[in-house]
């Protein structure tokens, strides 16, 4: 069951990603492209916990899966910040 919600995880994150990546190549405002890489980032998290948890659960792969985390919210937090429209 828990492999399951894994995956709906990252499937939501990267529906997501899409969406703020798209929306962002129609309307061109930075903060949906700060979101969407966000978001990338994020889907990726979700991707490599699959691996952690599900399919490679030999493995300890939650410094990989932090160091992501860490990336992908520091574009949020750079498109936040420092990025004036």
């Amino acid at each position: 069951m828990s492999s399951f919600i894994y995956g709906l995880c990252a499937a939501t994150s990267a529906v997501c990603a899409g969406m703020l990546l798209g929306a962002y190549r129609r309307n061109k405002y930075r903060l949906l492209l700060w979101s969407g890489l966000c978001f990338v980032g994020l889907a990726l998290n979700n991707v490599i916990l699959v691996l952690d948890k599900v399919i490679l659960p030999d493995v300890d792969l939650s410094s990989l899966r932090l160091l992501v985390a860490l990336i992908a919210m520091t574009v949020l937090l750079y498109g936040l910040i420092w990025d004036v429209e």
